[in-house]
């Protein structure tokens, strides 16, 4: 898999208490289709792909699956910076609506985990390019555009990985 060089996420040192903004990114966190969901789904599928004897496959979501998770951490850092503990849930501060695993796609067949895995890439991205068309603070909108490159790129690796089956 050709990968494109990444660059370095924006920092957040202008990002302070928004409850708004607050609102607006926390289900890509922790929502049905957010980042939570993307790292248990492709990490579940990397051993799938592994039992399958298809290494290269399980070592690519299992890469993918790592970046997602550096999102997670950068949205849950972003979610405390703006006002809210980072629990998972998709309406921070609010201790209700719990994260799921049942949010996860548990398919076993390689084709219909990468069609799974496409459709959740597809929903991310449209998901962040109406986030950036609502949010007022420039520093969120930096960061949001940087993870929206990486999963442009994730939609790119698995639409690769598909065209291999």
């Amino acid at each position: 898999m050709e990968q494109t060089e990444r660059s370095a996420y924006p920092t957040m040192k202008g990002i302070g208490e928004d409850e708004k903004t607050l609102r607006l990114i926390s289900p890509a966190y922790a929502g049905r289709e957010g980042e939570l969901t993307a790292v248990l789904q492709y990490v579940y599928q990397s051993i799938m792909f592994g039992k399958l004897g298809k290494t290269d496959f399980s070592k690519e979501v299992l890469r993918i699956a790592v970046n997602e998770m550096e999102h997670l951490e950068i949205l849950a850092t972003m979610i405390s910076k703006l006002g809210a503990p980072p629990i998972y849930t998709s309406c921070p501060p609010y201790p209700v609506g719990y994260y799921s695993a049942s949010c996860v796609n548990y398919c076993k067949a390689p084709r219909q985990m990468i069609c799974a895995d496409i459709c959740a890439e597809e929903n991310a991205i449209s998901q962040y390019e109406r986030m950036l068309l609502r949010v007022k603070n420039p520093e969120v909108a930096e960061v949001l555009t940087r993870i929206l490159q990486d999963e442009r790129e994730h939609l790119r690796t698995f639409n690769d990985l598909l065209a291999q089956l």
